[in-house]
Parts: structure tokens; sequence; C-alpha cells
């Protein structure tokens, strides 16, 4: 789930900050420029790990900052894909539901990928999941007894897997001339998303697959 990148960069330190040893003065810079932002194909930064090199620092002309060009290691967040990750259930709709990892809101299954057979409860707004019973269910989800139905809510621990990532470059483009022309607002798209799927056994609600920790310490005993 958490990877250690190398990165490179410049980095100013300003005057206030010269009595600091530089060490400390280029993390707590590289904290403050890169935490919490993601990079391209990367994935999301979350602290600095070490400073692996670090030149002389040098003045530039007009500013009073030592400029520090460094090679550093980042811990960043970048799921692989097939792993399996625990997370929490933040929104449903129709076309599925966006879960939350804490430090991380976009994370996405589709419904295509809920366990089959399964359907969504407009009435609920809610989808729920059919397991194996011993007669015959109808072909269509929704008309089985809702006693039935095993329901995924919004707060639910789930387990997914990881099945792609997806990087989003939103650069402005450049002004257009908009007198007299009423321009409909675009929602700005996350510069990283994660599909997952809960479609395979274990996957979904944990209350779905209770442990089985508790039976074999008891009979352990």
């Amino acid at each position: 789930m958490f990877e250690i990148t190398i990165l490179k960069d410049t980095i100013p330190i300003h005057p206030s900050d010269f009595g600091l040893p530089p060490e400390q003065a280029l993390i707590a810079e590289l904290n403050k420029k890169y935490a919490n932002r993601v990079l391209h194909d990367v994935g999301l930064c979350v602290c600095t790990f070490d400073i692996t090199e670090a030149g002389e620092g040098k003045v530039r002309y007009g500013d009073g900052f030592l400029w520090y060009k460094v090679i550093f290691r980042m811990v960043v967040f970048c799921p692989f894909p097939s792993e399996i990750i625990l997370a929490k259930v933040k929104s449903v709709d129709a076309e599925g539901m966006r879960l939350t990892l804490g430090f991380f809101d976009d994370v996405y299954v589709p419904s295509a990928y809920l366990p089959t057979p399964s359907a969504f409860d407009i009435s609920r707004r809610q989808h729920f999941w059919v397991p194996p019973g011993d007669e015959e269910d109808p072909p269509n989800p929704l008309d089985v007894e809702e006693d039935r139905r095993m329901y995924i809510e919004a707060g639910d621990q789930v387990r997914v897997r990881v099945e792609s990532d997806e990087f989003y470059d939103d650069e402005p483009g450049p002004p257009k001339a908009t007198e007299g022309v009423t321009v409909q607002a675009i929602p700005r798209r996350s510069p990283y998303s994660i599909i997952c799927s809960m479609s395979e056994q274990g996957l979904g609600p944990a209350a779905w697959w209770p442990s089985d920790d508790g039976d074999e310490e008891m009979d352990d005993g």
C-alpha cells in the first residue's frame, strides 16, 4: 500500500530557519511542499522518509534564501493491483459506492464489481447481495425477499481488491472570452483515484465473513 520513491528538487530555506540543522529545515520544507500532494503516475505523497544527498546551500540574488539541491526518499500511497485493502463505505448511489481510508477518499467500487447476484434498492438507497440459499432464487435480485438480502451500508468496514488506479492531470486551460455567454461549471476530477472490487469470496463488509480466530483459540484450549 505504501512505497518509497526517490525524488529530487531544489528547496529554499528561509533566513528565519538558518539556525536549524540543514537536514531538519529541509525535511520540514519538503513535507510542506509534498505532503498530501499527488504526483502523476507515482501516487499520493505522505511524508519525507529521508534525504540521501544535499548540495551546498547557495544564495540567489535578491531573495536571501538558501537554495539546496536535494535527492530524497518520499513515502507514497500507491496500492498495487490485486492488493486487498480495508476501507469504510463513505457514500452509495446506483453507480456503485465511494470508500474512504481516512486519509484518502477517492476509492470507488463500481456496481459491476459488486458480488453477484446483487442489485440497488432504490427505496433504501443501498446495494445488496443475495447469498446462495437452499432454494433457487428469482432471476431478478429485486424479487428476492428482503430478509434474504445482505445490504452494504454507509459506514460499513469493507475488504476490497484493488483493480486499477487512475491519474488525471486537471491543468487549467487558457482563459476564454465569456462576455454575454453562460458558462457551465465543470466539476474538477480527482487527480488520483483507485478502482476496487468486492466480487470474490471473503470481500465486502467484514461482518459477512466473521473471523474464526476465536473458535481456533477455543479449540486449542
